[in-house]
């Protein structure tokens, strides 16, 4: 050890962090997050199971964040250090999140797709003092009830994935008077997102004329296609989840029935990974790579450069996620929490790539922002695996207040843990 070594860190024992990091007493986050060069952020998502092709996503687009950020000076002077993790499940979740905030000293963590493990990496950074970013979990109860004054969501709400594609549905005249049949992932995702769907379709003059939940480990969809022929919808209404959304388009496509398809929730790997010719129907998406603007063509172009294919709508929340927290971090100069969160509650605003910034809402902590129907191509159309669909404006529209498509303090109300 060097001279100069000793002497740093003589000095920080004599500090109420260095004390806090000996002694194992609590300690705001950022004091053991940063060292005179590096400051780590925590990355936790699922890269294995049914989730995980969009974790890869994320993970990649996260990677690709942190190395724009350092090439542009770091947080602060200093270089972020990406700490990446499989989630897995809500229970490994929990004790992943645990171990970055105490172990690895991370001054925020970012990521996630499961709903569920949403909650509970939520409560191990509530209870740390640790800002979690959520890029992933949909489910309005992660900003209704089980809110937290320590988790944001870059990730839309269900409302707003209901509420942006029902728009499209209601044009196309396939909600007043007619009757849906939905297959939803059973868990917390999938639930809330059916609960919200329904709210939709009965305030919009429709029925069900169906609904099954599917177990999150089903591959073969034979006996729900059979009861969607003995149905005959006038809409299949996917609320599925991960590679679940891949295998069903494929089966639907080799049974050849013909009611319209749409979802409620949706990522665009799984379009592609069905493969031309099997992706059908109307769908909501955060972003996606055919946005003509600049931010999101550079966001692209780099994406694609570093792994050979676009990013896709789970790349983009990982991607704005990491860039924010960093952008607020400089802005601030601190990396501390509670500052981070004032920062947020005051509505900052944030360059997102699209046709106007961004704000957190303080109220649920949601990000306000634009969102995007997407339409499938007639096979003869597409001209690539990439670009198989056409999309809708922003919703809401430019004349629009971003908050029309969120749900409102009477659909799903927040109050924080004090």
């Amino acid at each position: 050890m060097s001279m100069k070594d000793k002497f740093t860190r003589r000095r920080l024992l004599k500090t109420a962090g260095g004390l806090a990091l000996v002694s194992g007493l609590s300690a705001p986050s950022i004091l053991r997050a940063q060292s005179a060069d590096v400051i780590r952020f925590g990355h936790l998502t699922p890269r294995t199971g049914f989730l995980g092709p969009l974790g890869e996503y994320g993970v990649m687009a996260a990677d690709l964040a942190v190395e724009e950020i350092n090439a542009a000076g770091g947080v602060m002077g200093r270089k972020v250090e990406l700490l990446k993790e499989d989630s897995v499940n809500p229970q490994t979740a929990s004790t992943k999140a645990e171990r970055m905030i105490e172990r690895d000293k991370v001054a925020c963590i970012i990521g996630e797709i499961s709903s569920a493990s949403c909650l509970t990496i939520a409560q191990v950074a509530s209870r740390n003092k640790t800002l979690f970013i959520n890029t992933g979990g949909n489910s309005d109860a992660l900003r209704g009830k089980d809110c937290q004054r320590y988790m944001f969501h870059v990730e839309s709400q269900n409302s707003m994935y209901v509420k942006t594609v029902g728009r499209s549905f209601l044009q196309e005249g396939l909600v007043k008077g007619k009757k849906w049949y939905s297959l939803t992932a059973d868990y917390a995702f999938g639930h809330d997102l059916l609960r919200v769907a329904k709210r939709f379709m009965e305030g919009n003059g429709g029925q069900f004329a169906g609904d099954d939940l599917v177990p999150t480990d089903a591959t073969d969809f034979s006996a729900y296609l059979l009861k969607i022929r003995d149905a005959k919808p006038d809409l299949v209404v996917i609320n599925l989840a991960g590679n679940q959304i891949t295998n069903f388009l494929k089966q639907y496509a080799e049974f050849g029935l013909t009611y319209p398809v749409g979802g409620f929730g949706f990522d665009t790997a799984l379009a592609w990974a069905a493969g031309k010719g099997n992706f059908v129907g109307t769908w909501p998406v955060v972003w996606h790579h055919l946005l003509d603007t600049p931010g999101s063509k550079a966001f692209v172009a780099a994406f694609s450069k570093k792994y050979g294919k676009p990013p896709e709508n789970q790349a983009w929340g990982d991607y704005i996620a990491t860039k924010i927290v960093a952008q607020s971090m400089n802005d601030l100069k601190s990396a501390e929490s509670p500052k981070i969160i004032e920062h947020f509650e005051k509505g900052a605003k944030f360059d997102l790539l699209k046709t106007r910034p961004g704000y957190f809402r303080a109220s649920d902590h949601q990000l306000m922002h634009e969102m995007y129907a997407v339409k499938a191509l007639p096979v003869a159309q597409i001209k690539n695996q990439w670009d198989i669909f056409s999309s809708s404006g922003p919703v809401p529209g430019p004349n629009e207040e971003l908050e029309v498509i969120a749900a409102t303090k009477e659909e799903n109300s927040c109050t924080f843990p004090s």
